[in-house]
């Protein structure tokens, strides 16, 4: 890790040089770790949540031999070996749930639902549709085809699904509505997870206008703190709206500094640049580090990432879709990984899918366009990029479902070769 802090060391004696993302997250992966504590919820709240423990099933599952399907329970081994058919007794009814302890002979079978226990003395379910079901003076009898149901057909095994003793859920991993079942099918009532992080989210820039008031020259609405606010929250974070800060170094020092000993990460949008007006960037500086600055990336070349005292620091770019896509691309693993999450990936899952045009690249730094899905002739998706890509575009996000990665070597991407796709789904939960 020593030769990766050197590169980010490198960024401040020589400001050109930009850092690329895979030696930014390479960094982050290195330095980042859980900051939250762990509490015991009930399973019914468990979604969405960190595990913080690895959960151990105390039994197998299915703890006894069930049926898959509902027909007829009967012993393999009294199928004759020639012949169309051949005809049991049936001598019970089994639902699932019965506890009743049954005893059978040869030649008898049993009506048995799914989800019921199969009897010791059978080991074979053949389906009720495939038989024949006849009442006699005797009683009822079933003819079961003598071919075409092997041997332990529709039995459920103990332990199939489960051993007693396995690891089912790990920890670190993010709670979703299947892991939740599984940890109640193993019997568990609550789990340990990680406390949610504590986030706070700012916007920067005098020229920044609350929505709902008059817009007045040379203002924008504020859009950058509402959407970090809702992915952040999508993450699962205990999120804090802490407004707008004005474009005055000594009020950015004073909020940043009390904002620091509340809350576990800050995220600022704006002011990270070298401008005249950027006051973020030397804030965090005059109180804490800046680990990270310059990114070899497009749109939010001037992410920043360090320290507020004791509080985790990621400033993002004032445009909106740069704002929105770093925090997809780097501040969504460093806020898992603060969070506890340790058993996701850094990176997203990419997933390969046809270009509908050429796509052009001009510069070194990778780049992640905004894209829409479209039938293509074959009618799978083909990934087309938005009239515009300016960072300031924010329908560009909106009209699409996700983003094509261009890594830093490729300039030219020809209309049907396959691009790297990522799914905002992918990045935003």
């Amino acid at each position: 890790m020593s030769d990766v802090k050197a590169v980010g060391n490198d960024v401040f004696k020589a400001p050109d040089a930009l850092i690329s993302v895979d030696r930014a997250l390479a960094f982050l992966a290195g330095q980042v770790s859980p900051v939250v504590g762990v509490e015991t919820v009930p399973l019914a709240e468990a979604c969405g949540r960190i595990l913080a423990e690895n959960v151990i099933s105390p039994i197998d599952s299915p703890p006894f031999a069930s049926a898959a399907m509902d027909g007829f329970a009967f012993r393999h081994a009294d199928l004759p070996t020639a012949g169309a058919e051949a005809t049991f007794r049936v001598s019970a009814r089994i639902a699932a749930g019965s506890r009743e302890r049954l005893t059978f002979g040869a030649g008898e079978a049993a009506r048995i639902f799914t989800g019921a226990p199969v009897p010791a003395e059978f080991d074979t379910v053949v389906m009720q549709e495939n038989c024949r079901v006849e009442a006699t003076a005797a009683g009822e009898v079933v003819h079961i085809p003598a071919t075409g149901t092997p041997v332990g057909k529709h039995v459920r095994q103990i332990g199939e699904d489960i051993r007693s003793g396995a690891v089912v859920l790990r920890s670190g991993h993010r709670l979703r509505p299947q892991d939740v079942a599984m940890a109640a099918t193993v019997g568990r009532t609550g789990l340990a997870v990680h406390h949610r992080l504590k986030v706070g989210v700012f916007s920067t820039g005098d020229e920044v206008i609350e929505p709902g008031q008059p817009l007045p020259p040379g203002g924008i609405y504020s859009s950058n703190r509402f959407s970090l606010i809702a992915l952040a929250r999508g993450l699962g974070c205990e999120v804090g709206d802490l407004g707008n800060l004005p474009d005055r170094f000594d009020a950015t020092r004073q909020a940043l500094a009390e904002a620091s000993g509340r809350y576990d990460l800050l995220i600022t949008a704006g002011g990270v640049s070298a401008g005249g007006e950027d006051h973020v960037r030397p804030v965090v500086e005059s109180l804490g580090v800046i680990h990270l600055w310059r990114l070899a990336i497009k749109p939010g070349k001037p992410t920043a990432l360090g320290h507020v005292g004791k509080a985790a620091f990621i400033g993002l770019s004032g445009y909106p879709v740069a704002a929105q896509v770093t925090f997809m691309i780097l501040a969504r693993p460093v806020i898992l990984r603060l969070s506890g999450a340790l058993a996701e990936p850094m990176s997203p899952w990419r997933f390969p899918v046809p270009a509908a045009v050429d796509f052009v690249k001009t510069h070194g730094r990778r780049e992640f366009l905004r894209v829409r899905l479209e039938a293509g002739p074959d009618g799978r998706p083909r990934a087309r990029p938005h009239a515009s890509q300016e960072s300031s575009a924010v329908a560009s996000l909106v009209d699409g479902q996700g983003l094509v990665e261009m890594k830093e070597d490729v300039r030219f991407v020809k209309a049907g070769d396959l691009v790297d796709f990522i799914p905002y789904p992918t990045v935003q939960w």
